[in-house]
């Protein structure tokens, strides 16, 4: 799997204008891992600053000299220095957010809730009405204010000390043109394969249900696999807190057979007519909670291909939770024994693709849904008619599947699974890739428009070098048709140029392309005894 990964990245490396690129000049990322960033020089949860530890290093080498300063004070010089052309030149607008989202909960709420809690105004927002002489502590007594400032102080100094801290970490943290961000980012997938022990987990807070993780599943996701070994769907609910209604949508999703709803199924012949008798246990549809009538399963018998009975053959009696399947032509008791035969196995209601669905109980909050809710967990393929059902939001539906999302959703919806895939399966063994090695597999697998898996096929169509698909795989079925076909080789990716021995073009120190004039160098004159010598 290592090697697949790494002849599949090998030759992406970084522009000057930060894009990443293969070495035949294709576009994979407009931006490397969308803010353009290094993970070798990342801290914390893959953030350019641990936010946290610069704070503490910011109070402990600012200056704590004169007075503290007020929270409104703290929000009007963070809002200037984060509007700098500084900031706003080399920052991208998510990490200004997160500067300022994290000093207002860590530093300018914990200043208000330490002078509200002692009595003093906690001077978030400033009043127009406020000038110099106004008393902010409103009057509260000096042991008070020597409390608050040696819980809640912070300077002038201090603040721009971790400004500037923020700011220098992400300038260094930006990549450099020519990274060889492919190949990291091969090593830093493969790498912890070789961790991976287990196949087989139970699904999060599913006894019953297991899912396929570790290395055979990082393979059907680089591999595209067209059949999966466990697909599962996963539906969020219109009443997610209702049992019974997730139970009615359960019934709406599973199959459910003809045999599972008929309580007779008769034969009956006559001197004019031949009919098989289906007679409908309609205490067994509620149990289930199916809303199935018996239209619907006439229609469902029509719609089975196998039958070949027409409309005009199924009769629904005046007689209650009847129907009956007339029998023309010869033979008709083969045609009765293969109808009593195949019957059982209609599908009444649900979509035929789905094996089962089970009802899962969320044990903590996620994506606005509170703990207690439910969801359906549907094992098998047919994401969009899953969607497609009453009493399931088709927008928050998503599907395991890589091949499906492509075909339902898009391309884009593919690439968000297979990164989202590849990050739940490392978790699920402990594991923490950074999501922008993550990324850039994503994208070498769907940037052509369609889901390339890496196998020798899938390389074929990612690649037109003819050395570098020779020492893939296949080595002479490539070089024949090559020289059959008579074609070239650019020599500009990495396994190319090893081969012939070159250094690589398009990576590391061989990119820079300078071309300068030949200097003008004047003849040295002449000396005066040279033509005696």
């Amino acid at each position: 799997m290592a090697r697949r990964l790494m002849k599949a990245l090998e030759d992406l490396t970084t522009q000057y204008d930060l894009s990443v690129r293969n070495s035949v000049g294709g576009v994979v990322q407009f931006t490397f891992g969308d803010d353009g960033l290094d993970p070798a020089c990342l801290e914390g949860d893959a953030q350019p600053v641990d936010y946290g530890r610069a704070w503490s290093h910011s109070l402990a080498t600012g200056s704590r000299a004169g007075r503290s300063l007020y929270p409104y004070e703290v929000a009007q010089i963070v809002k200037a220095e984060l509007s700098s052309p500084r900031f706003q030149n080399e920052c991208t607008p998510a990490y200004i957010q997160s500067v300022e989202t994290f000093l207002r909960t860590s530093v300018i709420d914990k200043m208000a809730a330490c002078r509200d809690q002692h009595g003093m105004f906690d001077a978030i927002e400033k009043s127009e009405e406020w000038d110099d002489d106004t008393d902010l502590s409103l009057g509260a007594p000096e042991y008070e204010k020597v409390i608050v400032d040696n819980v809640a102080k912070v300077t002038e100094s201090q603040l721009r000390t971790f400004l500037n801290i923020c700011w220098t970490k992400y300038a260094k943290a930006r990549i450099e043109p020519g990274s060889t961000v492919g190949a990291v980012g091969a090593q830093s997938i493969g790498e912890p394969g070789t961790q991976m022990t287990l196949k087989t987990f139970h699904f999060a807070g599913v006894a019953s249900m297991n899912v396929t993780l570790g290395v055979p599943r990082i393979k059907e996701i680089i591999n595209a696999s067209k059949a999966i070994s466990t697909p599962i769907i996963t539906c969020r609910l219109v009443a997610s807190d209702s049992e019974t209604s997730a139970r009615i949508v359960k019934g709406r999703l599973e199959k459910t057979y003809l045999g599972d709803i008929a309580s007779v199924l008769e034969e009956a012949w006559g001197a004019s007519y031949t009919y098989v008798g289906i007679h409908i246990d309609m205490e067994a549809i509620q149990k289930l909670q199916l809303d199935v009538s018996l239209d619907d399963i006439k229609w469902a018998i029509l719609n089975t291909k196998k039958l070949k009975v027409k409309e005009h053959n199924v009769i629904i009696p005046p007689r209650k939770n009847r129907l009956r399947i007339y029998i023309d032509g010869e033979d008709k008791y083969y045609r009765l024994r293969q109808l009593k035969r195949i019957l059982p196995s209609v599908v009444v209601k649900g979509i035929p693709t789905i094996q089962r669905a089970i009802i899962n109980v969320l044990d903590k909050d996620l994506d606005g849904y509170k703990r207690g809710d439910k969801e359906l967990l549907v094992e098998g393929y047919g994401l969009k008619e899953v969607m497609n059902t009453d009493g399931i939001i088709g927008e928050k539906t998503t599907s395991n599947h890589v091949m499906e999302v492509e075909q339902v959703l898009g391309i884009e919806a593919a690439r968000q699974t297979i990164i989202g895939e590849i990050q739940y399966t490392m978790q699920s063994h402990g594991m923490n890739v950074d999501p922008r090695h993550i990324m850039l597999l994503g994208d070498v697998m769907t940037y052509k428009g369609q889901v390339l898996g890496i196998t020798r096929f899938g390389v074929a169509k990612m690649k037109d070098s003819v050395l570098m698909l020779a020492s893939f795989e296949k080595t002479t079925d490539h070089l024949f048709d090559a020289a059959g076909y008579s074609k070239n080789d650019n020599i500009s990716g990495v396994s190319e140029s090893i081969i012939m021995g070159n250094t690589a073009e398009h990576c590391g120190t061989s990119m820079p392309a300078l071309v300068i004039s030949n200097p003008d160098i004047p003849k040295p004159k002449e000396l005066l005894f040279e033509g005696s010598l």
